[in-house]
């Protein structure tokens, strides 16, 4: 295996040193990269420290379980898209059941053949970069898995809202202060949503990234109102700090054209295109794009933030 290079970062959380280094060794010579955690609480710091593609997971581990760690993994919505592969000595169909269960995508009993280990690692992998189709700077679900999250609510009949969300005046950011500046805003915006979405939302909600400074949420309906008012509330708190403080203190950008005109670009406000099936049936994806386009074109008329609901009744 040795020369093969995959792509793809693995978090390892085993107690047994044996093992945790063998698998190491194994995934390394495979080509990826790899972290080890000894158990359950220092395999959760390392995932707050970096995302990882995968997580292998021991079930027996002292302190919290890897059933327990599962669990914690796929409630945060922050998490919950990494999959999980578990790794047991037990073979027992009830222990497979219990784990995936918890949400594991996948389970190895031990002791295990290399050749299956690293075949089952590479499809977990590709199938959840298929599915999730992230995009590489947020490590959000793109265009295709909000496409399929919002066709499996439609099929369920379940009330949601669907959320559009856009900054304005981003791009006169990104030009004066650069692309590192404007990737910060992005990066901002998308831990803003998560966060709210964990605070104020259930585990349910799923937060995606459509492609550059646009994101979307698809939340409950019942708690979309104060999702979307968190929203707004923390991003006029916090985008301003990212500004110099002299932008920050007149309110906006003011520079000059090539003729010496002074240009004054207001600071950075978001818009949120509001769209639910709360009070009138929707049938396809389609219908709830185009009303979040005119819900969106609407709000950014607007000089400030602006949570812009749509109204039409069945």
């Amino acid at each position: 295996m040795l020369g093969v290079t995959h792509s793809g970062y693995i978090l390892v959380i085993e107690d047994d040193v044996n093992i945790r280094t063998m698998l190491q060794l194994q995934l390394e010579r495979a080509g990826y990269r790899v972290r080890t955690a000894e158990d359950g609480d220092d395999g959760l710091r390392a995932l707050g420290e970096e995302r990882p593609d995968l997580v292998l997971l021991d079930v027996i581990m002292p302190g919290k379980d890897g059933y327990e760690v599962c669990q914690l993994i796929k409630g945060d919505i922050g998490t919950a898209n990494i999959p999980v592969i578990m790794l047991t000595s037990r073979s027992d169909s009830e222990d497979k059941l219990r784990g995936l269960g918890r949400g594991a995508n996948d389970y190895i009993t031990k002791p295990y053949e290399l050749g299956e280990l690293l075949a089952r690692v590479r499809n977990i992998l590709q199938w959840s970069r298929m599915q999730r189709d992230a995009n590489p700077l947020t490590g959000l679900p793109g265009n295709v898995a909000i496409e399929n999250e919002l066709r499996t609510r439609l099929a369920s009949r379940q009330e949601f809202c669907f959320m559009y969300l856009d900054i304005d005046n981003f791009k006169s950011f990104n030009d004066f202060y650069g692309f590192r500046r404007g990737d910060e805003v992005i990066r901002l915006l998308a831990s803003i949503l998560l966060g709210v979405v964990s605070l104020e939302g259930s585990p349910d909600d799923f937060v995606g990234h459509v492609g550059g400074d646009d994101f979307a949420l698809i939340v409950e309906a019942s708690h979309a109102q104060q999702v979307a008012d968190a929203i707004v509330r923390e991003f006029d708190e916090k985008v301003p700090k990212l500004y110099d403080p002299e932008h920050r203190e007149q309110g906006c950008i003011e520079t000059k054209d090539r003729r010496g005109n002074i240009l004054k670009f207001p600071l950075m406000t978001v818009t949120v295109a509001a769209v639910t099936n709360r009070s009138r049936a929707i049938a396809h994806v389609g219908q709830i794009s185009k009303a979040a386009t005119e819900l969106k074109d609407l709000g950014k008329k607007q000089k400030q933030s602006v949570v812009v609901w749509e109204r039409r009744a069945a």
